[in-house]
């Protein structure tokens, strides 16, 4: 069996610092290896006498990566000493490589430039596509100039809903924060599916909406809470706090994570990295945009043998 290990890429830049400080970190809680990872995106060429290989890159690039990479390392003997480190050049695209270098089990951990704009859907179209394919969870880290990332873990927010993933993503949740020892918000939102009049409603014998709804909420938290805590962490006491809003759950987990100045939030995804994905959004890929603490996100095929 591997050993476990962290995976985070680097290539220099402020938001890419702030993933590595992240990943060395998480790497140091757990206990295990970090993996850098710098890819170098040469194309592809493709032969008439064999299959398609990559460009070499030149001495310039080599030098370049070795560059990268040597900064990287010095950047974690300062934070994280302890820790094992190993850096490696790829040839492939970003996504390509940091998935290429990972298991079930591990982590990756990557920058976000962290824009809200239609122009992020393309310029972090990277981590939407790891987020998408990753064999194991992905962390999405967030920089903003000036401010560094936190790097702790101290209070988790993850959303939940009656899915399958919805139960994956609150297990990854409770694990991390129980490395801390940590809080943990749950969030699951829900709507009114249509205007209604409650007094009228209420003197006709109905049950108001709100109620029903909020009743539901609780039910479902209160089960996913109960299956999950049984199988995995019965001897850790985590405080966890159930958060019912009429937002859209994007709104909902930021607001949320705002409101509990959380470290993390949680998602679970759906899998849909592709173009079609890009342009339509999700919850996942919406809180990824937003948020401005690390994003811990969890593919729909990761762990699924566990």
């Amino acid at each position: 069996m591997a050993e476990h290990k962290v995976v985070v890429g680097a290539d220099g830049s402020e938001q890419s610092r702030a993933a590595l400080e992240w990943a060395a970190a998480e790497a140091a809680r757990r206990g295990v290896r970090l993996h850098i990872v710098h890819a170098l995106g040469m194309p592809l060429i493709v032969s008439a006498y064999g299959g398609p290989q990559r460009f070499q890159p030149t001495d310039e690039i080599s030098g370049q990566a070795d560059t990268v990479l040597i900064a990287a390392r010095e950047q974690v003997a300062k934070l994280q000493p302890s820790i094992n480190v190993e850096a490696f050049t790829a040839l492939e695209e970003a996504p390509l490589a940091l998935i290429r270098h990972s298991h079930p089990h591990d982590l990756i951990v990557l920058g976000s430039r962290g824009l809200g704009s239609v122009a992020a859907l393309f310029v972090g179209s990277v981590s939407v596509r790891v987020a998408a394919h990753a064999p194991c969870p992905v962390v999405v880290v967030p920089s903003e100039a000036g401010k560094p990332a936190t790097t702790e873990l101290d209070r988790v927010v993850v959303g939940v809903d009656g899915s399958k993933n919805a139960r994956r993503a609150l297990g990854l949740a409770v694990n991390l924060t129980a490395e801390t020892e940590g809080e943990l918000v749950v969030v699951n939102s829900w709507e009114v599916p249509f205007p209604y009049d409650p007094v009228a409603m209420t003197s006709a014998g109905y049950q108001p909406q709100d109620d029903i709804f909020e009743k539901q909420s609780e039910q479902l938290v209160a089960e996913l809470l109960a299956e999950v805590m049984d199988d995995q962490r019965e001897d850790v006491n985590i405080q966890v706090s159930a958060v019912r809003t009429q937002s859209n759950p994007v709104t909902a987990l930021l607001e949320s994570a705002d409101d509990a100045d959380a470290h993390a939030i949680v998602v679970g995804s759906r899998g849909r990295g592709s173009i079609r994905g890009l342009l339509m959004g999700s919850v996942s890929q919406g809180v990824l945009h937003h948020a401005r603490v690390p994003v811990v996100v969890l593919p729909k095929h990761a762990d699924e043998d566990e």
